[in-house]
């Protein structure tokens, strides 16, 4: 090939890559454009902090916005630790061995499984195996045995369980070997290396990764279908500690959820066309809320990496 077919072989290819890059953007653009332009005359307070009423096509979001938090925090205190650790075995302690290879592979398998393969198998080992075992063990009417916020945020806590794992290993793995080795050769344990001189130094990694995989699960709706969202709830999902009086979330009641709101007024409201503001609006609401765990994991990192360690 001469040097003037290269040449233009290779602004051919830049451009098409460029007009790819372009059109995806382009793309991205237009969505947002068009969920913003219909869905920001909705937003006000009372949109924001009050209940549905006349069958959702009035009122507002707030019990969906109080159960995404709410199942957002619970996914994020059953699946960091369990993430964080696994990827701490694996890059730490499993090394390339037999076992440190079959659990990659899992890993790998279970991060190409199907969301709806994930509520499938929630409801059928949290709600149906779990739940009423534990019903049956304790002798108590139906209690654990159904669907509830704790099996919905197991249900995604598995689902986001691959990415944190993999961003976690990558962060370590991203630490230099020669601080391990400083470390090792003055005395140190193989856990006092990990925990005073690898986790420091990938901490920005792994609260960015883990931050941006449950930003991702806060938007799923398959693993939560039948695992614990409701449509609509006359209450919020919490009862009050006695004598106290404090509220605290209940995680075997029901709630309602962002995304699950926005799926059935989309396809089996009773007035699809009077819902259609709101589903805009709570659309861009869902869209704020990713935005916020997104760019909170921006600061973090910046702020991790500024930090002294």
């Amino acid at each position: 090939m001469t040097v003037g077919k290269r040449k233009i072989f290779n602004s051919f290819f830049q451009g098409l890559c460029r007009s790819m890059a372009f059109l995806a953007m382009a793309v991205l653009i237009v969505i947002l454009v068009k969920v913003v332009t219909n869905g920001v005359g909705v937003i006000n307070l009372s949109f924001l902090f009050k209940a549905p009423r006349e069958g959702m096509t009035e009122g507002g979001i707030f019990p969906a916005i109080f159960g995404t938090v709410c199942i957002t925090m619970l996914m994020i205190v059953l699946a960091i630790p369990v993430g964080v650790s696994a990827a701490i075995y694996l890059t730490e302690y499993a090394g390339k061995n037999f076992l440190g290879r079959i659990i990659r592979a899992s890993i790998n398998n279970l991060a190409g499984v199907p969301s709806i393969v994930f509520g499938l198998f929630g409801v059928g080992f949290f709600v149906l195996f779990i739940g009423r075992g534990m019903d049956k063990i304790l002798g108590i009417p139906l209690l654990f045995g159904q669907p509830a916020m704790l099996w919905a945020a197991s249900t995604l806590a598995l689902l986001v369980l691959p990415v944190i794992i993999v961003s976690t290993e990558e962060a370590l793995n991203s630490v230099s070997v020669s601080l391990r080795e400083a470390a090792f050769a003055l005395g140190a344990t193989k856990w006092q290396v990990v925990r005073n001189v690898v986790l420091p130094q990938a901490r920005s990694g792994i609260l960015t990764g883990a931050i941006l995989s449950i930003s991702r699960g806060a938007g799923e709706t398959a693993p939560i279908l039948f695992t614990g969202c409701a449509y609509f709830l006359p209450r919020l999902p919490v009862f009050t500690i006695p004598y106290v009086h404090i509220p605290v979330i209940n995680p075997l009641d029901q709630f309602m959820e962002l995304s699950y709101h926005i799926f059935i007024m989309a396809t089996q409201s009773t007035n699809v066309a009077a819902t259609r503001p709101i589903q805009y609006g709570t659309t861009l609401v869902l869209i704020a809320l990713t935005f916020l765990l997104n760019l909170s994991a921006i600061i973090f990192r910046i702020y991790f990496r500024k930090r002294p360690r």
